[in-house]
């Protein structure tokens, strides 16, 4: 599996909101970045796997989702997840 334990723990620690924090959407957004990443690495070699890729664009819709919400709630939490994670806008 792509996304190991102590990796995800490392995770949830760098983008918790606060000290018990597993589910804000910071940290989703964290972990769905990670896992596209990997699928997207893995597409480089298995370009006609197809049934990953339809995983793979729900994963992308979800986080596009997350990051909405982030948006609409909160624009300064947002921002700040953009620029941690480096994605685009």
């Amino acid at each position: 599996m792509a996304l190991t334990k102590d990796h995800k723990q490392n995770l949830i620690r760098s983008f918790a909101v606060h000290s018990r924090d597993s589910g804000s959407p910071e940290v989703q957004v964290a972990i769905l970045t990670e896992r596209i990443g990997y699928l997207t690495e893995h597409f480089k070699t298995h370009r006609k796997d197809h049934h990953s890729r339809r995983g793979l664009l729900l994963l992308v819709g979800k986080r596009r989702r997350l990051l909405d919400y982030l948006k609409r709630h909160d624009p300064s939490r947002y921002g700040a997840v953009i620029q941690k994670l480096g994605l685009r806008k």
